[in-house]
């Protein structure tokens, strides 16, 4: 996903209000305040809105009375169909096949049930309020279209901290001393940081680069650089920061009494180890610092929707065939309980089922349509959940939420919890596989699974990790049925020549879900999808 023009700084701690106060300091009391209302009010009053591609569904006008949707799949995008569409008066057959509605929007708490394709299944053992968020689990601030409706369903808010700059990084490739070294975010970042603008900084002033830059904005440019990378005024260089932290922190009394500062890092080291790969200049338009998360879980979102939607919604009802007529569709459902067969019949069909999942069901689309459908392709994703008795990445490292980055096989990160800090317990996310270390996860059985995250983890956390490990819970979504896949990928090809095509649909037959969108894998995606293609379907029917 490419960056845009979107103010990615907007939560930082950079913008401070009158008082001393943050933006995002100002957030987090309209949060514990007036909750996800009070929050979506400052956001629009700051202007932080005004750049959304769809921050509200499409007002559509007219009646549905007397017409009816079926809708196939209670995810998030057939939901967002199903409650609109509701109010416009259509008759809303909503068929899911799971027993449970939202989709790939999960979350992991006690008592719950992953059976996967091949057969290994796990119930899930964690205390009562330790979760995992099994699909998506954090909301960027421009995906207003997600936001609207935590906001107007009230579903609870509260920050989640996705750039931790305390947190550790830990690689076992890097190349030079730093391999297997554990560091300091901040280590890194200020360290490299500060060896590259010494070294530009000297270059400045030794004129090297007169013919690239004025002798008026010299000056300018080398009060930057002292300031961005904590050079000396007298001779520019790096000799650390205490932003990179200490080898003993001040205090009170004599002793520590200032503390004792610590070393910077080599620059060639840091060079060589490439862990400067790991951070850029400001957020990607998608991974903010600072992002969102419904308290108690994402679920939270799924049954807010479910709860609105009630009686509307048809669990355990597997799709086996779906046929376009002149001026109907047939769709033909199991009960995946009773085995019963049946026939639902509707004016218009809005497929919210995953590609990967209707590539296997019988349906009536031309050839063209069925190969483009081959372009979609799904990434096999895996996670695992790991509840600790205790809270040590907090008491023992300081780290309250965020990512511990690493090389180790098949991990990629740890991610701290970002609720209930200071707590008695708490569950980290425990790896975050996917493409090929994903497959290669997967095919362990769920113990295998656990044991592998416990060994990684106890190179970065010796001596505490295992020892602190109670209870885990994996899935890999290209292993679950009705989803086979965590999120989808077009290729460049694919987008020109196909993705069109699915957009279009066939018959009385459209697509919306992540999908169908340039967001892929997440909520905002799906959303945004059924709005325009709900808008689609009501202007079809009500002109017939």
């Amino acid at each position: 996903m490419s960056n845009t023009d979107f103010d990615s700084n907007a939560l930082s701690d950079a913008p401070h209000l009158a008082g001393g106060a943050t933006r995002r300091d100002f957030l987090v009391r309209a949060l514990a305040l007036g909750g996800s209302a009070m929050l979506m009010a400052t956001m629009k009053a700051w202007g932080m809105d005004s750049a959304a591609t769809a921050c509200v569904p499409p007002v559509l006008t007219g009646s549905g009375k007397g017409k009816t949707v079926v809708i196939l799949g209670a995810g998030i995008a057939g939901m967002t169909a199903a409650y609109e569409l509701g109010k416009l008066g259509y008759t809303i057959r909503l068929l899911e096949a799971r027993d449970f509605a939202g989709g790939r929007i999960q979350t992991a708490r006690r008592g719950k049930v992953l059976e996967e394709l091949g057969g290994q299944k796990q119930v899930c053992t964690f205390d009562a309020g330790e979760y995992i968020n099994m699909g998506p689990w954090r909301i960027p601030f421009n995906h207003y279209s997600t936001l609207h409706y935590t906001s107007a369903f009230d579903v609870k808010l509260e920050l989640f901290n996705n750039d931790n700059d305390a947190a550790y990084v830990y690689n076992e490739r890097a190349q030079g001393p730093l391999n297997q070294r554990r560091l300091r975010m901040f280590e890194v970042k200020a360290d490299l940081r500060g060896h590259v603008d010494a070294l530009l900084a000297k270059s400045l002033k030794r004129g090297t680069l007169d013919q690239q830059v004025t002798a008026a904005d010299k000056a300018l440019l080398i009060d930057y650089l002292v300031n961005e990378g904590y050079l000396s005024k007298q001779d520019l260089d790096y000799k650390g920061t205490d932003g990179r932290g200490f080898k003993v922190n001040p205090g009170a009394g004599l002793t520590p009494g200032p503390g004792v500062p610590s070393d910077p890092l080599g620059f060639s080291e840091l060079l060589q180890s490439k862990l400067g790969l790991m951070y850029k200049s400001v957020s990607t338009f998608l991974q903010q610092k600072t992002m969102f998360q419904p308290v108690g879980g994402m679920d939270m979102i799924a049954k807010a929707f479910e709860k609105r939607l009630g009686k509307v919604i048809s669990y355990n009802t597997e799709v086996s065939k779906l046929v376009n007529l002149a001026d109907k569709v047939e769709v033909h459902v199991r009960n995946t309980v009773s085995g019963k067969a049946s026939v639902v019949r509707g004016d218009f069909c809005l497929c919210t089922i995953p590609v990967s999942v209707l590539r296997g069901i019988d349906t009536d689309f031309s050839d063209g349509f069925k190969n483009a459908m081959q372009s979609v392709s799904y990434s096999p994703l895996c996670k695992i959940g790991l509840q600790m008795k205790e809270r040590f990445w907090e008491t023992g490292h300081g780290i309250y939420g965020g990512h511990i980055f690493t090389d180790i096989k098949g991990i990629n990160l740890i991610s701290a919890p970002s609720s209930n800090w200071q707590g008695k317990k708490g569950t980290l996310l425990g790896y975050f596989s996917y493409g090929a270390d994903g497959v290669e996860m997967s095919a362990r059985s769920p113990r295998e699974r656990i044991d592998y995250a416990l060994a990684a983890g106890e190179k970065i956390f010796p001596g505490e990790y295992t020892k602190a490990f109670e209870h885990g819970f994996s899935v890999s979504w290209h292993l679950v049925k009705y989803s086979m896949g965590a999120t989808s990928h077009w290729s460049e090809e694919g987008r020109v020549k196909d993705y069109p095509q699915l957009w279009e649909g066939e018959g009385r037959t459209l697509l919306a879900g992540e999908h169908m969108s340039y967001l892929n894998g997440w909520m905002a995606g799906s959303i945004e999808s059924a709005w325009q293609q709900i808008e689609r379907i009501h202007r079809r029917l009500t002109a017939a």
